[in-house]
């Protein structure tokens, strides 16, 4: 009798539980001397490098106006990997990463360095085995955007053939406003396809944001209530504890609702809201999420439904801390907010009537962002007033950062001969669960487009809709031509956005 051999799925090459490694290719990076390079970018190549991820034909290219060697180069990505990456250092593993680093010393409109960048991604072609695949890393102010897109088509780096490819990687802001955004589009188009164009939103390569795909459509228990039927509200927060530190250059003038309302807060509400794709390919997925955002408005009343706030000096974590004018290099007249609370409404079956609360803040009591669906309360309690006085609403939220997980929190009857009902919380952490360690998000992003796979990268249209969404607000705060409402460091943001929640007899949540 002859037996039949059933197919190993661990060698399925569609198995999405084995780690995908990158081709060769060559990754150009702009910028290497910003924080971002130094801090998140290098330390996640390497960290890629060490857990087997990258192949050993690897290169990686630093494009700056410093009077470098490639000697210099590989000692500044070997301080940042040892001061910053997540896995521990291993010689051997930086001895075949550091074979492939190149250096090109030029200003971005010095054509001369843009031919030398050239014949040096060429001659890793051959030295490395690259073959003609590269990637150029934009870590660099957007206003610089047209000049390197400019030069990278002009001088053929851009081109795709069928045997390699040219992808480009943007850094948000995606612009400022919608015409902006549009602007900077047609710019980058002009050298690059929508397919090898990623744009960068470093929120979505966290494993948490990850999870809440699995949370939805991998549990029966949670879709059915995932709905107006049973949710009341839904709050997004992106706390962070600590001020504008040295990033005044950026910050002001742009504000907190442009740096993270925009694209982080309106990615996860895109998240949170939208149907089921059919799979989680780049185009399904996509789709949903534009038709969320087609759907998305902002609120009616712009005066009682937005909130902006700004820093005060105050005492925050134990320490006298200045506010946000006090800070270095902003002007005494600055109406950049770093608080911003709006109410976003969707106009579809699943979500008419449920407000979505988005807030942002600086100098928060703590760093934390995490989404939270609150439920309606039962249509009928068998209880006296007394018996449910500590219960709130029941809610599902999902924590980000710091701590990534999931609480939900429901009412229980505390021990005893008495009826009283109290909020408990019943909570899962992925450091409790997992004995493996949640990669960077930069990882997770780098390697995506090293693979070409861009189901977390937000398309043009995406970034466009969101504009919609937030532009209006913007036009609002800019005629009323007042500072800010002031809040204390180290407290929960202005009066007034707690205001614009009690208007609808809910609460901000205090996590």
């Amino acid at each position: 009798m002859t037996q039949t051999t059933r197919p190993n799925p661990l060698r399925d090459p569609m198995d999405r539980r084995i780690p995908r490694i990158a081709g060769p290719c060559a990754l150009v990076m702009f910028g290497v001397t910003g924080d971002l390079a130094t801090k998140k970018l290098m330390p996640a190549i390497y960290d890629l490098a060490n857990r087997g991820l990258l192949p050993p034909g690897f290169a990686l290219v630093g494009f700056a106006r410093r009077d470098w060697a490639t000697e210099d180069f590989a000692e500044v990505v070997h301080n940042a990997v040892k001061a910053n990456a997540r896995t521990p250092f291993r010689e051997e593993v930086w001895k075949q990463l550091s074979e492939g680093i190149r250096f090109v010393a030029g200003e971005l409109d010095d054509d001369a360095a843009f031919d030398r960048l050239k014949q040096t991604i060429q001659e890793l072609d051959e030295a490395r085995g690259t073959g003609g695949n590269h990637a150029f890393y934009l870590s660099i102010p957007p206003g610089l955007f047209p000049a390197v897109v400019g030069q990278l088509r002009s001088h053929g780096m851009s081109e795709t053939t069928t045997s390699s490819w040219s992808r480009v990687v943007i850094e948000k802001p995606f612009g400022h406003d919608l015409r902006s955004a549009q602007e900077l589009n047609e710019v980058v188009s002009t050298a690059f396809p929508s397919s090898s164009v990623f744009r960068i939103d470093h929120y979505l390569g966290k494993e948490t944001v990850q999870n809440l795909l699995a949370l939805r459509f991998a549990n029966q228990m949670f879709e059915p209530v995932w709905n107006n039927n049973y949710v009341d509200h839904v709050q997004i927060t992106m706390a962070e504890d600590i001020g504008i530190g040295g990033r005044a250059g950026y910050f002001d003038g742009i504000g907190a609702a442009r740096d993270v309302i925009q694209n982080h807060l309106l990615q996860l509400l895109a998240l949170t809201a939208m149907e089921e794709p059919t799979s989680f390919e780049a185009r399904q997925l996509r789709a949903e999420k534009q038709k969320v955002l087609a759907a998305a408005r902002p609120p009616e009343r712009l005066d009682l439904y937005t909130a902006r706030g700004r820093y005060a000096a105050a005492w925050a974590g134990g320490e006298k801390v200045g506010g946000y004018l006090d800070e270095p290099r902003i002007p005494p007249d600055s109406t950049t907010e770093t608080y911003a609370a709006i109410r976003v409404d969707i106009d579809n079956r699943r979500w008419a009537g449920v407000p979505f609360y988005l807030r942002t803040g600086k100098r928060m009591p703590r760093r934390v962002t995490e989404i939270a669906l609150g439920f309606k309360q039962a249509p009928h309690l068998p209880f006296a007033k007394t018996d449910t006085a500590e219960l709130g609403y029941n809610a599902l939220v999902l924590r980000i950062q710091p701590d990534e997980g999931v609480t939900l929190r429901f009412g229980a009857k505390v021990p005893g001969t008495q009826m009283e009902i109290r909020e408990v919380n019943m909570d899962f952490a992925y450091g409790g669960s997992f004995t493996e360690s949640s990669p960077e998000a930069y990882e997770r992003l780098i390697l995506d487009v090293l693979l070409g796979d861009p189901p977390l990268f937000p398309q043009h249209e995406e970034v466009e809709l969101s504009w919609q969404i937030l532009d209006p607000i913007l036009d609002y705060w800019a005629s009323l031509g007042t500072p800010p409402e002031d809040y204390e460091a180290g407290t929960w943001g202005p009066a007034s956005a707690d205001e614009m929640l009690a208007r609808d007899g809910f609460a901000w949540r205090r996590p």
